[in-house]
């Protein structure tokens, strides 16, 4: 069955993406770097590359919230798109799945070539 996807990110998802990267980073790199993802056009990408992208192993389908979002799948339930913050390869820093790392996880066991939905940004550092 095809993942059928929401046309925007839910507004939780945000605050979900904030929680995580303030953790690998300061505040107000967090803050700006959430509004551009806010305001970025969603751009589509392969499941696979994803998760090579980001150096993630694929979660397998017993996990709970994979096991979930693929009982979401099956029913024909849409996914919120995915927030990325871009790596940077020259410097060994890997993509950031900000948000929606069991749906990427999800997406990937249904079919590894899904096209997922994305918001991609690079980390903003303000000045």
């Amino acid at each position: 069955m095809a993942v059928k996807w929401l046309d925007d990110p839910e507004d939780h998802d945000y605050e979900a993406a904030a929680d995580y990267l303030s953790l690998i980073s300061e505040a107000d790199a967090v803050t700006a770097t959430v509004h551009a993802l806010e305001s970025a056009q969603t751009c589509e990408r392969k499941a696979k590359d994803v998760l090579r992208a980001a150096r993630l192993d694929l979660l397998p389908a017993t996990n709970p919230r994979v096991k979930t979002d693929l009982a979401k799948i099956d029913a024909g339930k849409k996914l919120s798109p995915v927030l990325l913050v871009r790596g940077k390869v020259l410097d060994g820093v890997a993509l950031q799945i900000a948000d929606g790392y069991h749906r990427v996880c999800a997406s990937y066991l249904t079919d590894e070539n899904t096209p997922i939905p994305c918001r991609l940004v690079s980390w903003q550092i303000p000045n």
